[in-house]
């Protein structure tokens, strides 16, 4: 869950709304976890999940991480989101952690 003291919970507001959300999840040996991103249907395209992105990925180097790792979606709704992670660095890669392979999912890593 995301109630653990190794996670840390961010919001992006927009007009006093909740626009996006995203956490880290910081494991042990220098690796986080990217988690539980989502924008809101009405603030999609303004930038506000590239914010928290941004956020997570800075707040990761300030803990000296060396790598973020992140699974999402293989349906074409996750596009949006696949493009972000490709634009801010990430590039596909392995199952991390507790994850499986399937169909459904895919896994992104970025070295900071």
């Amino acid at each position: 869950g995301l109630m653990v003291p190794e996670v840390t919970v961010w919001s992006a507001r927009i007009d006093g709304r909740v626009a996006a959300i995203g956490a880290l999840k910081i494991f042990g040996e220098g690796v986080g976890e990217v988690k539980s991103m989502r924008t809101h249907p009405d603030f999609l395209g303004r930038g506000a999940g590239a914010a928290i992105l941004a956020t997570i990925i800075a707040a990761a180097r300030a803990h000296g991480l060396r790598c973020l790792s992140l699974e999402t979606g293989t349906a074409p709704s996750f596009a949006a989101a696949i493009r972000l992670y490709r634009r801010s660095g990430f590039e596909s890669g392995p199952p991390f952690g507790p994850y499986q392979a399937s169909p459904h999912n895919q896994f992104f890593h970025l070295t900071l």
